[in-house]
């Protein structure tokens, strides 16, 4: 007998209405180790950012660089004598080429020192200032309020807040209400500015590590962004720094940050962030987008305080929590 193909029907008791198991009974999956957002990317540019090269590391590169530079040198010296030697216009125009290199590296070189000693004039203001809040002494704060007018003296977004402070500082007593004008007429359009520069920077690194799934991409993006975030605060506080310049003054940052376990994700407020927000709960991309993001804003106000010229007062000091919900809502969430 041939057997039959095709659908076979069971038929069920009517009366039978014992509850059958479905998708809303299953129990809900367990957050393996490892699943739940880090922040990998900012952690590893926080590490690389704070770690200090070794005695011997510094002394190899120094060797290295002095060696290239003799080598290029000697090699130059006889490409350009020998070129003489054969023709003296190609020669000549060989020596006027490499003395422009030469110029321009000379350029470059000054710019930097120029760079070290606009964020050397910010870094003693604010020593000074904080010498003058610890002691009291009105005659100190009122020099201090000297050099910052001095500092912002080219810059004509701030004129109205210097004749301000001019006219009103000889009526203040106190270091504190002294402080608390020039924060109010003068630092505070610069405060805004650079609260805008820390919600750009954690916009883009959430972005990037929530939508690219390129490896290392994530890092990259941190990396660079930090690294811009920072030498634009130095800029609008008055301390444009050069590539050397912004690079030292990222490492301070981020040895701070690593010294005082600011860019550890298991505290509350990481964790109220990276919680806050459907779909981090959904994708673990999304959620590490959401972390990157908030830690970013952090080194960001860790870089305001470093970077302005006083510290703040009576001022309200940039809040991490606020600055990431400004710079995320509507990214990954709607705004409640």
């Amino acid at each position: 007998m041939k057997e039959r193909k095709g659908p076979i029907l069971i038929e069920l008791d009517e009366d039978d209405t014992t509850p059958r198991p479905g998708p809303e009974t299953a129990e809900p999956v367990p957050d393996l180790p490892g699943m739940a957002p880090e922040g990998r990317a900012m952690q590893v540019v926080a590490t690389l950012g704070a770690r200090k090269p070794s005695r011997i590391a510094r002394w190899f590169w120094a060797a290295l660089t002095a060696l290239i530079g003799l080598v290029v040198s000697l090699a130059a010296w006889d490409f350009v004598t020998g070129l003489l030697a054969a023709n003296p216009v190609l020669g000549w125009t060989a020596t006027g080429l490499i003395a422009v290199v030469i110029g321009t590296l000379a350029i470059i070189s000054l710019r930097e020192l120029a760079a070290f000693s606009r964020l050397g004039r910010l870094d003693a203001l604010h020593r000074q200032a904080e010498s003058a809040l610890a002691s009291g002494d009105l005659t100190e704060g009122r020099a201090v309020l000297d050099r910052l007018s001095g500092l912002y003296r080219g810059r004509a977004e701030l004129r109205l807040g210097r004749e301000t402070i001019d006219r009103q500082k000889g009526d203040v007593f106190d270091v504190t209400s002294l402080f608390a004008l020039a924060e109010t007429q003068m630092l505070a359009p610069l405060d805004a500015a650079a609260t805008r520069e820390v919600e750009a920077a954690a916009r883009q690194v959430a972005t990037v590590t929530a939508l690219v799934p390129l490896a290392f991409a994530d890092v990259f993006a941190a990396l660079t962004a930090n690294l811009r975030m920072i030498r634009r605060i130095a800029e609008i506080y008055g301390g444009r720094a050069g590539t050397l310049g912004a690079w030292r003054l990222t490492r301070a940052v981020l040895t701070h940050l690593v010294a005082t376990g600011a860019v550890a994700v298991g505290d509350d407020l990481i964790g109220s962030v990276a919680g806050g927000s459907v779909l981090s709960k959904v994708s673990r991309r999304f959620g590490e987008g959401i972390v990157n993001g908030a830690l970013t804003a952090r080194v960001g106000v860790a870089a305001i305080e470093v970077c302005r010229p006083i510290p703040f007062t009576t001022a309200k000091r940039p809040s991490v929590t606020a600055t990431v919900r400004r710079a995320l809502t509507g990214l990954f969430g709607q705004k409640r």
